[in-house]
Parts: structure tokens; C-alpha cells; sequence
């Protein structure tokens, strides 16, 4: 070029590369960091660009006034780099306002006193002209403030330069490789610089950074064509593992080698009613629920029982050691997992194999056997009425089974929450309609509190249960409900034989063999409907005589705070002298 001095002609040509490179990077709006990288860029050109006007200036005056210029470019770039790559590597929840602002001080103050003409002699301290065989620079004395904008601008360099130096060893090739062509665009620079104000640099006047920007606009558009800077960049993926672990339907806690909780996903806030900030940093055994049990690898495996937002349900706790880059062992991350709509899935198999096998097997086969007996008489009465009861047992299984789908149902009305008076008077309503003889009292001091709707089918059919296997003439039902800590005791007693401790038994197992099993569903719906709303169901014999049936249900207005029995299982069968505990339910 005309007129140039060679220097010149070699900072053009980084101009050229620069505007290049940020030419790619705008396009690439909106991927993350494409607006800072322009940013960084920019204030390269801007840099490279005046430095040519201060070469090919002919006074003191113009020369000083170009070099004040490029201060905007100089400030520009480290602030720049920094908050491009939190934003590249998905560190963006740092790249506030708040933060962009308090970054941009130290610059907005150097770019004032540069244009208000520096009177104290802040950055600059002395300005002459050298003329050298490469060409006329503006010899500086630096001042005070000169050397802190330019400890800042290392200070940037360094912060930033961490979470790309992550990269370098990633799984993936393309991150490592626009990590290097970064890492090389950025030090570039930054090494010229350190050598210019050690002195190391034979040129007097020279700041030889604005020609390493050479190197870093190559580095960038490499890194921009060849490894897909921006296009391909690994801001998604940490935000999406962050997601993950955010947002994951299970529970979970991350504890720290030394036993005391790192972080929480919203899973484990919500269920269990934990407060976030109060619980990071506290011991894992205050925090995390069962974690003596969950640590012990030696313990018991078979499900946890946890009382949560939701009641009381079981939970499969699993615990994946977390390791560092050499192997070694940084922590812990505890996964809860719901497993009672599993285990309620293998009940209702389990059950409904043997009703269907067992029961209405049983009930076919005599309709068969006195459906012979009418063909051969056709006015035995006997036989009848036999025939006819069997089809009525099978009637009322399969309204019972149908009862047993609609608590499974999301869909159903037996989820909302409903007045527990509204439940009682109900069910006490309905079992005096269906049984005139029997004798019904309800306790007159019911809380004011609002139940799962569940309870209804629940408590109708321990009710109705309790007067259809009630020997006596005139069969007794009491009912009576308490309430305390987010927790409603609906207590069904009735004057009857009893239950056969077998029907217990299958319940608290949770299984049934061919061997061993109730005699019906009934108690099997109690269990399934209480359950699902996170309580328990609890028997007890009475004096002289007579069933105690209490179910523990969660209120609808507040969540449960305490469980008395958080080892136990959700069935539990005990001998009661006063009576509390629970009715004949159904067998």
C-alpha cells in the first residue's frame, strides 16, 4: 500500500482478519456467546485499527490523540473474553446485568479519565515520539492507574480462561478443539503484552499485542469454520445436565465425601418439604431422609418407608458414587424412587389372579354343580337359592373389582379433597339406608378438616363390611375421627366376631400365596385406597369383642409433619384394650 510503513501494512491485514472473524461470530447470533465474542473482536480491530492511525500520524498531538482512541478497544477485550466464555460454557446464570455492570467500572472509569485529557497523569504520566527503523510511535510514561487497568485486564484473562481450559481434556473432539484454538487466540496476545511492559520488547514505543492479534483472528476463524465455534457449542449440554438433575421426577441429594449435603434438585424440596438454602451445608443424616439406613451398604434393600408432601410411601433409595477426572471419590448422589405405584401394580396382580382363579372359580363351579341339580329337579328350592346367592357373590366381586380400577384412575373424583363431616354423615347415611337394623353412631366432635376423597370408599366399605360379617341381631358400628399435625384418624368399630388374623397377615406381607390369602378384595380396597393417598390402616381386637379399624390419612390443607411409625409398614395389626384402632373390613 501507498504510503505505508510495513508495520502498518501487517496490523491491516489483522483488521482484516479481525472484522472477518466478528463478521462470523454476529451471524451466529443467538448461540451462546456469538454477541461477546463480536464484542472481543471488535475490540481487537478497534485496538489494531487506531494503532495504524497513531503510526502514520506526523505530530505529538495527533499521535496522542489516536492513542487515547484505542484505550475503548483496549478496556473492551477482557471483559469481553471473560463474559464470553461463562456464556460458552453454559455458565450464563453469571452473566446478569448486575455482574456485566460491575465488570464494565474499571473500563468506564479508564475511558473518562483518557477522555477528560488524564490532568493528574492517572494512565499516562509523559508522552514523547520515537522514531525507530520499524516506524514513529508515542513513547508513554505509564502511570499508576496504568498498571491497574492492566493487572484487571490479567485478572479477566485468567478468570476466563478457567472453564475453557476445562474443555481441553473433554470426551469431545470438536470441544477440544475450539477450547485450543481459543485458548491459543487468547494468550496470544496476553504473552505480547507481559513482554511489552517487562521491557522485553527491543522496539521503544512498541506494544506488539495488536500484531499478535493476527494470531488470535486466525485462531478464531479456525475455530469458527473448522471446530464450529458457536454452532456447536457446550453451553446446552451443561445447562441440559443441569436440567436434568433440576428437574428430575426422583428425589435427589449430592453429599460431599465428608458426609454434609452439596446440592438438591426441586424434586427433593417438594416432596419431602425440604428448604433448599437451610439445607445445603448441613450433615446429610439431618437432611437427607434414612440416610444411616441408605449409607449402611450392608442394610436391608427392600424399600423405605418416608412420610413426604404426599403421605407416607415407599421408596427404593439408590446411591451412585461420584468420582473425579483421576478416579478418586468426590462425593455421593442419593436417588429416591417411588416405587408404590409398583408395588400397588404387583398387589392388584397378585389379588386379582386369585380371585379370579380362586373365587369366582369357586362360585362357577357350584353354580355348575346345583345347575345339574335343577335340570334334574326343577322345584328344588334348595338349589335355587344356592345358584342365586353364588351369582349374587360374584355380582358383588365384580362391583368390588370396579371399585378397586377407580382408585387407580388419575382421572377420578376420589383425588380431590373433600370435608371429612361430609364423608361421615355420608357413609353413616348410606349404611343406615342399605342396613335399617343396624345401630350407627357417630362421634359428635369431628375435626374440621378436609380429607382425600378416597376416604368415602374407604370408610364405606369398612362399614358395610362391619354390619355384613356382624353376628348379632342388631350389629353396632361406631365412628369417630381426630386430627393432629396434618393428620386425620378415621377410627371404624364395630361388636362383631373379629377378623381372622390370616386376612392381616396377607395384608402386612403385601402378597398373597395359594396357600396363604384373604377371603375376598374388601380389605385389599382399604389397602390399595390408603395407599394412594400416603396413610395407613391399623387393626385392633376389642373388649369383649369386636373389630377396631383406624386409617390415617394426610389432610387435604397442610402437609403431614410427623409419622409415629416411619419404620412400619402401611398395615399393622395390634391388640387394643380401649378399642382404637380399626373395623371389620370387608373379607
Amino acid at each position: 500500500m501507498i504510503g505505508l510503513s510495513p508495520l502498518s501494512v501487517a496490523l491491516l491485514a489483522a483488521v482484516v482478519t479481525g472484522t472477518s472473524a466478528a463478521i462470523l461470530a454476529w451471524r451466529e447470533r443467538p448461540e451462546a456467546g456469538a454477541g461477546w465474542l463480536t464484542a472481543l473482536l471488535v475490540g481487537q480491530v478497534w485496538w489494531t485499527a487506531f494503532l495504524v492511525f497513531e503510526l502514520e500520524a506526523s505530530t505529538l498531538a495527533a499521535k496522542a490523540l489516536w492513542y487515547d482512541v484505542q484505550w475503548v478497544g483496549v478496556v473492551l477485550i477482557p471483559v469481553a473474553w471473560v463474559l464470553f466464555a461463562l456464556a460458552y460454557t453454559g455458565r450464563d446464570r453469571y452473566v446478569t446485568p448486575g455482574s456485566v455492570a460491575a465488570l464494565f467500572v474499571v473500563p468506564a472509569l479508564t475511558v473518562a479519565v483518557v477522555a477528560t485529557g488524564d490532568p493528574g497523569g492517572l494512565v499516562v504520566g509523559d508522552r514523547a515520539v520515537a522514531d525507530t527503523e520499524v516506524g514513529s510511535f508515542l513513547r508513554v510514561t505509564p502511570g499508576p492507574w496504568y498498571y491497574a487497568i492492566a493487572g484487571y485486564t490479567y485478572l479477566l484473562g485468567v478468570v476466563g480462561s478457567v472453564p475453557i481450559l476445562q474443555l481441553v481434556r473433554d470426551e469431545a473432539y470438536p470441544f477440544r478443539g475450539q477450547s485450543a484454538a481459543l485458548l491459543v487466540g487468547t494468550a496470544a496476545p496476553w504473552v505480547s503484552s507481559l513482554l511489552h511492559l517487562a521491557g522485553a520488547i527491543p522496539v521503544p514505543g512498541l506494544d506488539p499485542t495488536p500484531l499478535a492479534f493476527a494470531v488470535s483472528g486466525v485462531a478464531y476463524l479456525l475455530a469458527l469454520s473448522r471446530f464450529r465455534l458457536l454452532t456447536l457449542a457446550p453451553a446446552p449440554r451443561r445447562r441440559a445436565r443441569q436440567l436434568v438433575f433440576e428437574h428430575l421426577h426422583d428425589p435427589a441429594f449430592v453429599v460431599g465425601t465428608e458426609g454434609y449435603v452439596v446440592d438438591l434438585n426441586q424434586s427433593a424440596v417438594d416432596t419431602f418439604g425440604i428448604d433448599r438454602r437451610s439445607a445445603v451445608g448441613e450433615p446429610a443424616d439431618r437432611v437427607v431422609p434414612r440416610y444411616e439406613a441408605i449409607a449402611d451398604e450392608e442394610g436391608d434393600p427392600s424399600p423405605l418407608t418416608i412420610v413426604g408432601s404426599d403421605g407416607r410411601r415407599p421408596y427404593e433409595a439408590t446411591v451412585r458414587e461420584v468420582s473425579d477426572a483421576h478416579g478418586r471419590p468426590n462425593g455421593r448422589v442419593v436417588v429416591f424412587h417411588d416405587v408404590g405405584e409398583y408395588l400397588g401394580q404387583q398387589q392388584r396382580l397378585n389379588v386379582l389372579n386369585r380371585v379370579f382363579r380362586h373365587d369366582v372359580r369357586t362360585e362357577t363351579n357350584l353354580i355348575h354343580g346345583y345347575a345339574d341339580r335343577l335340570q334334574a329337579d326343577p322345584s328344588d328350592e334348595r338349589a335355587l337359592s344356592i345358584v342365586k346367592e353364588s351369582a349374587s357373590r360374584i355380582l358383588e366381586l365384580s362391583e368390588r373389582t370396579r371399585t378397586a380400577s377407580e382408585l387407580f384412575d388419575p382421572s377420578s373424583e376420589l383425588h380431590a379433597d373433600v370435608p371429612l363431616g361430609e364423608v361421615v354423615d355420608e357413609v353413616a347415611a348410606d349404611l343406615r339406608g342399605e342396613f335399617p337394623h343396624a345401630r350407627v353412631s357417630v362421634a359428635d366432635d369431628l375435626p374440621a378438616a378436609s380429607v382425600p376423597a378416597v376416604l368415602r370408599v374407604v370408610a364405606a366399605d369398612l362399614c358395610s363390611n362391619a354390619v355384613r360379617h356382624n353376628d348379632a341381631e342388631e350389629p353396632s358400628v361406631w365412628i369417630g375421627a381426630t386430627s393432629e399435625d396434618g393428620w386425620v384418624d378415621l377410627v371404624v368399630a364395630d361388636d362383631g366376631p373379629g377378623i381372622d388374623p390370616a386376612e392381616y397377615e396377607a395384608l402386612e406381607r403385601g402378597t398373597e400365596t395359594p396357600l396363604e390369602h384373604g377371603s375376598g378384595i374388601g380389605l385389599w380396597i382399604v389397602k390399595w385406597g390408603v395407599d394412594q393417598v400416603g396413610g395407613t390402616v391399623s387393626f385392633a381386637a376389642r373388649d369383649p369383642r369386636g373389630t377396631a379399624v383406624t386409617v390415617r390419612v394426610p389432610t387435604g390443607d397442610a402437609a403431614p409433619v410427623s409419622d409415629p411409625d416411619v419404620d412400619g409398614g402401611t398395615v399393622d395389626s395390634t391388640a387394643d384394650e380401649d378399642g382404637r384402632g380399626g373395623v371389620d373390613a370387608g373379607r
